[in-house]
């Protein structure tokens, strides 16, 4: 018997996507109601952000992806497998500069325990796992939506395990119906401008201002025609959602990215130009700014930038979107171009420059 309830799981809440998944699924369904499993540690967290969403329809249940039944006593574990009907995977560590098994702890065996939910659960319609663009590593050219295992070497431990992850949800496909997604490098929201935390293309942005203190123009330090793939979260979270819906995407993988990228040159130049400040001029090699990225007060002067984000400045990779576009287009959904939510993102950037919440994190 399926349950009257229409009940979700949600792992990563309270984080940048999950937060907005929650608000958006209740908004979407009044018969939803969201179970998010959250770490100890982030109760309070989770406790705010469901108060100021619903929280007669948030239930938080504490628990960890990473331990075996997820960490929950049988009672729990038990209903899920009974109740659930959707289960949406969010949580991962995104830290690029994660270590090896810490991010194969949760990343991987954290991603394998919820498949395992999954492969018992009694009226699961659908699992959507969310992966990323950069399952591909370090492959060039053209990256197809139905790829994954292609002998690809990869940047960092963070590229590495989340493709361990998805071979894992791949293997279960035939078994559990399921939907891939793959976002870029997610950005803030393309009205509002709002993020959590200032990573990826923020770097520029934190570059940019200090070229403006110190009154020079910003040398270029990505290669100037690779593309550089940014996605707002708002596009993300409406994808999600209309995929989890759609029975025509059970059992594919599609590519959160933008279709027709900016190059990092272009992408710089447009923020520069949002930004007031001057054109970018010179150059500088990517491996002196990842070398200096690596002494603590220039890291800190950037806001915490890894010196690993520089590598997607230079990546000559394009995302194939067709299934996507396939897919999404008649929900009315495709990825705003750039340009138009840049000012946005300036905005956001400039008003919360300095506060420490934003500097980048990692597990979420």
């Amino acid at each position: 018997m399926i349950p009257a309830v229409d009940l979700v799981l949600l792992t990563g809440f309270p984080g940048f996507i999950g937060r907005r998944l929650a608000s958006r699924l209740l908004e979407t369904d009044p018969d939803v109601r969201v179970v998010a499993l959250v770490e100890e540690r982030m109760l309070e967290a989770a406790k705010t952000a469901a108060r100021e969403i619903d929280a007669n329809r948030i239930e938080l249940l504490a628990g960890d992806i990473a331990s075996p039944r997820l960490g929950l006593d049988d009672t729990e574990y038990e209903r899920l497998r009974a109740e659930v009907r959707r289960v949406f995977h969010l949580a991962a560590i995104y830290d690029l500069a994660v270590p090896l098994t810490l991010a194969q702890r949760v990343n991987v065996e954290g991603t394998g325990n919820i498949v395992d939910l999954c492969a018992t659960a009694a009226a699961l319609e659908r699992f959507v796992y969310v992966s990323t663009a950069y399952v591909a590593g370090k492959r060039t050219g053209v990256v197809y939506e139905h790829e994954l295992v292609m002998g690809q070497d990869f940047k960092n431990h963070y590229e590495s395990t989340k493709f361990q992850a998805e071979v894992w949800v791949r293997e279960y496909m035939e078994l559990v119906p399921t939907t891939i997604l793959r976002p870029a490098i997610v950005v803030g929201d393309s009205q509002t401008g709002e993020t959590q935390k200032f990573d990826g293309p923020y770097f520029i942005l934190r570059a940019l201002a200090e070229a403006e203190r110190t009154h020079r123009p910003l040398p270029s330090f990505g290669r100037a025609d690779a593309p550089f793939n940014v996605v707002p979260v708002d596009f993300v979270v409406a994808a999600i959602v209309a995929a989890a819906g759609d029975p025509l995407a059970v059992g594919h993988t599609l590519h959160l990215v933008d279709p027709e990228p900016l190059s990092a040159h272009q992408l710089t130049l447009a923020l520069a130009k949002e930004f007031g400040a001057r054109k970018p001029r010179g150059r500088i090699p990517p491996g002196v700014v990842a070398s200096a990225l690596k002494l603590d007060y220039v890291r800190k002067r950037f806001g915490g930038t890894p010196p690993e984000s520089l590598a997607y400045l230079n990546h000559p990779v394009r995302f194939d979107t067709r299934r996507t576009v396939s897919l999404l287009s008649p929900h009315g959904l495709r990825p705003p171009t750039f340009t138009d939510y840049a000012g946005a993102m300036v905005r956001f950037f400039g008003e919360h420059e300095d506060d420490p919440a934003f500097v980048p994190g990692g597990k979420v």
